[in-house]
């Protein structure tokens, strides 16, 4: 990162360690230690069938992420536990650290990837109940993100409206690598769940499909993987707004987590300019897709883009053309995690700072359901 000099506000907020801002995170993962964390809110057949099978967890992903549990040094609980599995040492270390007023936890654990349909519902209800009894009881400022099984849309359907009814449950979440665009037809009562009980949809890095990450095969390294996890973040976006999900359902709200941010200008032009020549094939649209994207579309600022010169970060959201689209978010426990108080540069001042660490997430995410 270029180092720009600091302004006064930023300075101080550096010497005290934290930001004097209001900040919510809207990027918490919560990982199970092991399977035994789950089988408490699970049937007994489920139990057994985890015990005969030796059934550990749904399958990983195909690059090993450098660091063990993608995970920085000094996330490691004391008591042995994994990176992000005790509540109370991420309370400690997270919520109390910089004094937040919410974090949103954003289970990456990959039911959908069981094919055994049965027990992936059974695991997705599992997490969303340990996510309430283990996490959200624990402290009033934790919100969560309803996990599901995007491949059994009537199932992850069901479980919106279950968990839904909780109020501490701010979203869906979604891995952006699927087995298929999200816009597909297939999809339609998953997100028609989500509008029914006004809850937006968190789409987050990762999961990986049948289908690697470019259209030209398989890379070897994690770092092709890692970066190039934006063109799955585009396709998503050109799929939901061609297939017309936001005509069928005008209050569906979208969270595009963990993608980076700087791609969606030339995409929105890009788009537009091709939607003239071909809107023929989609007349259902009334609108430029670059409006659907302004209008139901924000982003997180993790990873945060920082280009050489941190004048052109400003130059870049001048583009998006609006500021309320971007959302605050560490990754914790992630080795590239984004403390509030480093994670944008002192360019962004005043009003737009505060809108990015915390107010824009306000307005997009109904935190007093509960």
């Amino acid at each position: 990162m270029a180092q720009a000099v600091l302004d006064a506000p930023a300075a101080a907020e550096a010497a005290n360690g934290r930001t004097s801002l209001t900040v919510i995170d809207c990027d918490v993962h919560p990982y199970p230690n092991t399977i035994h964390d789950l089988t408490p809110f699970m049937s007994d057949r489920w139990v057994q069938y985890i015990k005969q099978s030796g059934f550990a967890a749904p399958p990983g992903t195909q690059y090993p992420k450098g660091y063990e549990n993608a995970a920085r040094r000094d996330a490691w609980p004391p008591n042995g536990l994994k990176p992000g599995a005790d509540p109370d040492f991420v309370r400690e270390q997270l919520l109390d650290e910089w004094d937040m007023q919410f974090g949103i936890l954003t289970p990456l654990y990959a039911a959908g990837h069981v094919h055994n349909d049965d027990f992936s519902i059974a695991l997705a209800r599992a997490v969303n109940e340990w996510q309430r009894h283990v996490w959200l009881d624990s402290d009033e400022r934790w919100r969560s993100s309803i996990t599901v099984t995007p491949q059994i849309p009537e199932a992850a359907a069901e479980e919106i409206r279950r968990c839904g009814k909780d109020g501490r449950f701010v979203q869906v979440i979604l891995t952006v690598r699927g087995n298929a665009p999200y816009g597909k037809r297939h999809y339609y009562p998953l997100f028609e769940a989500a509008a029914d009980m006004d809850l937006p949809v968190g789409v987050h890095f990762g999961g990986w499909g049948n289908h690697p990450i470019t259209a030209t095969g398989w890379p070897s390294y994690y770092l092709e993987d890692h970066t190039g996890m934006t063109q799955a973040f585009e396709a998503q976006v050109l799929s939901l707004v061609s297939e017309g999900i936001f005509e069928r359902l005008p209050n569906l709200r979208i969270a595009l987590i963990e993608g980076g941010f700087s791609w969606m200008p030339p995409l929105m032009w890009r788009f537009d300019k091709n939607y003239k020549g071909l809107k023929e094939e989609v007349p259902w649209l009334r609108k430029l897709p670059s409006e659907y994207i302004l209008e139901h579309f924000r982003m997180t600022t993790q990873p945060m883009d920082e280009p050489p010169n941190p004048q052109h970060l400003l130059q870049i959201f001048d583009m998006i053309g609006r500021d309320d689209f971007l959302m605050f978010a560490t990754d914790y426990p992630h080795w590239d995690f984004d403390a509030p108080d480093r994670a944008l540069p002192s360019v962004v001042r005043g009003e737009l700072r505060q809108k990015i660490m915390a107010d824009n997430a306000t307005a997009f995410y109904d935190f007093e359901r509960a």
